[in-house]
């Protein structure tokens, strides 16, 4: 189940899933200790006419789930006609502290009045670990504490200015007992006080409303390190005020998004707009404090695969980074620039991902094959890093950053990628930027060249010529080879991948005609990749009745259909946008890119949330849903489009 918006300020991450309902919570790391794990959810019920209704199972309920165009606040409308009742949802994480807030409005649209009951269940496995969590009903604060170790998350609720009236702290998923929040199903609840275990609570809200008429609930969820720091932050929300807060969290947004929306859109449609301001908070979302930046905040992958995307690819930040440069809030490219530092090993090179804390992350890339010692990385990882860190130093100038980082990073990674090549001088073999071959693609042989370059540079701003003249040597000659030993001729194509065993994978990869265009091997007016770019475009677009481009010729990840080339994904389809707007030499030829705008958004939740790639005939999401590296890519393509056309409006 994608997530329907991910709401977050860098310390805390909630996740809400098509129902309005809490699936995913993150603390104290975007994207690390999901104390929820999608498996388990914060429901959502209504009691009323002697009935009992969660959103989850009651099919009558129509629900829509949106994001405000410039502040990440969601809008959660629950209507049921059957039980004449309206629930509109205003949900956020407050901008300055580690507490989700919700508004609920509930509406009677009945003719008569009604005694109705809202109820909101709280289900966490803390640290991942359902086992030793407690949870009881705090009387002075009238709230409920979950809590295990320095993980400790406190609920309050009130309905028109009055604490919730009614509560269960029970036992969830042992034993044969679902949880505490079956209680509610006859309308009351048995106010258990505590409970020690896989644990969850339930607490309601009671309350009788005239014909038509409205009441508002407010609450707050508040995660701390300890019960004391919750209880305070719990005492702020009470004291401030959760609509001051709200409207402060709002107005801090709107300020943002404002501040980083270019002066002029150019002809871009409303809906391009409105998606470049939505992917700024929900790339940003997934931006933690500590600098890393987490590919998808969906964990319901782990029910498809064996592991989630919560972890930081150096690709998929890399990328991030350069779409915040581009739109002028380098402060998070910064932030991620020295997480990253702290990361490279002394031989030069990042591994294949990290959590956000800086450990290690899970990988299936082995450090020895067929007997034969190997590096399980994937070489692109480290150079685009050090491409995005010159991209950075450009746009800022910030010489002082570039110094602090230079040996850890830039000179680390330089002498790395300066010798970790063959004869031929090529990089030498490492896993591709899919992470499913081992060879030398020429996504990775580009990435090298463009990470070279970038080194070369940063020595130059440094005045450190030796090195500059060692890596831009080194550089010149993974071009040269490139062209030498990657081009097929024959069919106009940039091959994927040269294996270890001499032979040639030839599969049609649109990484490799992108790589070769985007990192500056050949213009983009150039004859073979001109071939190259209308063969990819013709290929994996095959079959594909909703669009778009697939990343290669019978990709099976996630395949749904075995005719299409694949399924499209949002990012190789921009990756071709990117191509187009680079060769466009007229308004009108510029309109092609501006077309795949206009597909993007489409395909975009109404929350303005964008996938890792749809069904080749439906449309619909598939994979992880938030991913950052569209959302970037998008921010890229459409910064890309603005400089051209105004390069284009200054042509006569």
């Amino acid at each position: 189940m994608a997530r329907s918006i991910v709401l977050s300020n860098g310390e805390l991450a909630v996740g809400l899933d098509r129902f309005g309902e809490v699936r995913d919570l993150y603390f104290p790391h975007v994207g690390y200790e999901d104390h929820v794990r999608g498996h388990y959810v914060h429901r959502i019920g209504v009691w009323v006419d002697g009935q009992m209704s969660w959103l989850d199972e009651d099919p009558m309920w129509h629900i829509q789930i949106t994001c405000d165009e410039d502040a990440l606040v969601g809008r959660v409308c629950a209507s049921n006609p059957r039980l004449q009742i309206e629930l509109s949802f205003t949900d956020l994480v407050f901008h300055e502290l580690p507490v989700f807030l919700r508004r609920v409005q509930v509406s009677n649209l009945s003719e008569g009045r009604r005694d109705i009951r809202l109820f909101f269940g709280q289900q966490f496995e803390i640290y991942k670990s359902h086992g030793g969590d407690t949870a009881y009903y705090e009387p002075a604060s009238r709230s409920i504490i979950h809590y295990k170790g320095r993980r400790v998350f406190q609920v309050r609720a009130e309905l028109e200015g009055e604490p919730f009236s009614d509560y269960a702290i029970g036992l969830s998923n042992f034993h044969g007992k679902e949880g505490a929040w079956r209680d509610a199903d006859d309308g009351a609840l048995s106010k258990n006080p505590i409970e020690h275990g896989p644990v969850d609570s339930i607490i309601g809200l009671y309350a009788t409303y005239e014909q038509g008429q409205s009441k508002v609930c407010h609450y707050s969820l508040a995660a701390e390190r300890s019960i004391a720091l919750a209880q305070e932050l719990t005492e702020y929300v009470t004291r401030k005020g959760m609509e001051y807060l709200m409207a402060s969290t709002e107005k801090y947004w709107k300020s943002w998004v404002a501040k980083l929306m270019p002066a002029d859109t150019a002809d871009l449609e409303l809906a391009h707009i409105a998606l470049y301001k939505r992917s700024l908070m929900h790339a940003r979302a997934h931006a933690d404090q500590d600098g890393g930046v987490i590919a998808s905040l969906d964990s319901d992958m782990l029910q498809y695969g064996l592991d989630t995307y919560s972890y930081v690819w150096p690709r998929d930040a890399a990328f991030h980074a350069l779409g915040f440069i581009m739109a002028g809030e380098p402060a998070i490219a910064k932030r991620f620039f020295e997480f990253a530092a702290g990361l490279v090993t002394q031989g030069g090179y990042l591994m294949h991902k990290y959590l956000p804390d800086g450990s290690l992350g899970s990988s299936w890339h082995p450090w020895i094959r067929d007997g034969k010692l190997q590096l399980p990385i994937q070489e692109d990882e480290t150079a685009l890093v050090v491409y995005a860190l010159e991209r950075y130093v450009e746009a800022t100038g910030d010489v002082e950053l570039a110094q602090s980082l230079y040996e850890p990073l830039v000179e680390r990674a330089g002498r790395f990628m300066t010798q970790y090549r063959d004869r031929r001088g090529l990089p030498d073999p490492s896993y591709d930027l899919w992470e499913e071959k081992r060879g030398i693609s020429t996504f990775t042989s580009a990435t090298v060249y463009a990470g070279l370059m970038a080194a070369a540079q940063l020595s130059r701003v440094l005045d450190k010529h030796d090195k500059e003249t060692l890596y831009r040597n080194a550089a010149e000659e993974v071009r040269r080879a490139i062209l030498e030993q990657l081009w097929d001729e024959k069919e106009g194509v940039f091959v994927k991948l040269l294996r270890s065993d001499g032979t040639t994978d030839r599969t049609l990869d649109v990484s490799s005609a992108y790589a070769v265009f985007a990192f500056g091997i050949l213009l983009p007016d150039d004859a073979r990749l001109t071939r190259a770019w209308e063969a990819t475009a013709r290929r994996l677009s095959f079959g594909i009745e909703a669009g778009g481009l697939a990343r290669y010729e019978g990709d099976q990840y996630f395949r749904t259909e075995h005719d299409p080339a694949g399924n499209p994904w949002i990012l190789t389809t921009l990756w071709y946008a990117e191509y187009l707007i680079a060769r466009a030499k007229t308004k009108e030829e510029l309109r092609r890119a501006r077309d795949i705008f206009t597909w993007v958004a489409k395909h975009a939740e109404l929350s303005g949330i964008l996938p890792e790639q749809i069904d080749p005939k439906t449309g619909a999401p598939l994979s992880a849903t938030p991913l950052a590296w569209s959302h970037a890519g998008y921010l890229i393509a459409v910064q890309t489009y603005l400089r051209k056309f105004k390069e284009l409006a200054n042509v006569k």
